[in-house]
């Protein structure tokens, strides 16, 4: 199995933290092919910083077609999804929803914990477009600023670990996640100390994109997450513009080439 595994944002410090807990999650089977967004941010907060990124995510999806047997797109709040998966025809998750799903295998009402107070408003945005929003105890976050993101785990640890003691005793969260990709490995570390279990988004879509992938269910020939239907196109990159035409033609939509316009 081949897992494409894309941080969304520009910092290749935060990539390396996404590396390392993959290699720790993943199968020993599994080969991880681990890259950086090509243009974006440094870390993404808000919802317009999540719609740049996404379109960086797509150029590294279509970059790798026909490589990869799935794809996990690494930064909380899931930039691009799930139209992402309109354009694969592998499984593609986000932590998010991986995180998600995670948490409510293992209890009824689960806490979030965010590195800023901007980025909360996105993360609900997502939990209700992910249908949890029942089920959303609180999302507790670091309001200090940032030295840099990718020492929060050192800068915050003690912080961080408060915030999930007070979801779970404040909140009565069942369930505690530690949100976004400079945080990755994180719960590995502090899971004694927090009394209820912690989930790491980058070790959810990890291991969750490995069972997807290993169930072979099948592409997105029809419905709302298939191809998107043949029209005129202009001004994409030759890989997002044949990605295109190679997700049309498998959904029988026209033959490669026809839907673009040079």
């Amino acid at each position: 199995m081949r897992l494409l595994v894309i941080n969304p944002n520009i910092s290749e410090d935060v990539t390396a933290l996404i590396r390392s807990e993959a290699e720790r999650s993943a199968a020993p089977a599994t080969e991880l092919v681990v890259r950086t967004a090509g243009h974006g941010v440094e870390y993404i907060e808000t919802r317009l910083e999540s719609l740049i990124a996404a379109g960086a995510v797509a150029e590294l999806i279509a970059e790798h077609a026909g490589q990869v047997d799935g794809v996990v797109v690494a930064a909380f709040g899931d930039p691009g999804m799930p139209a992402l998966k309109e354009l694969a025809d592998v499984p593609v998750l986000g932590i998010t929803e991986a995180a998600l799903c995670a948490a409510a295998l293992q209890g009824h009402r689960f806490s979030i914990i965010a590195i800023s107070d901007r980025i909360t408003a996105w993360y609900r945005d997502c939990v209700e477009r992910f249908g949890f929003g029942s089920r959303l105890a609180s999302i507790r976050s670091i309001t200090e600023a940032l030295r840099g993101i990718g020492s929060v785990q050192e800068d915050f640890r003690p912080t961080l670990v408060e915030l999930a003691r007070l979801a779970v005793a404040g909140d009565g969260a069942d369930v505690v996640i530690l949100a976004g990709a400079p945080l990755a490995g994180l719960a590995r570390e502090v899971a004694d100390e927090i009394p209820v279990p912690v989930v790491d988004g980058i070790g959810a879509g990890i291991r969750l994109a490995e069972a997807v992938v290993g169930l072979a269910s099948g592409p997105h020939r029809a419905g709302s997450f298939a191809a998107p239907p043949l029209k005129r196109r202009t001004g994409l990159s030759p890989a997002l513009d044949a990605a295109l035409d190679t997700a049309q033609l498998a959904a029988g939509r026209a033959p490669q080439g026809a839907g673009s316009v040079q």
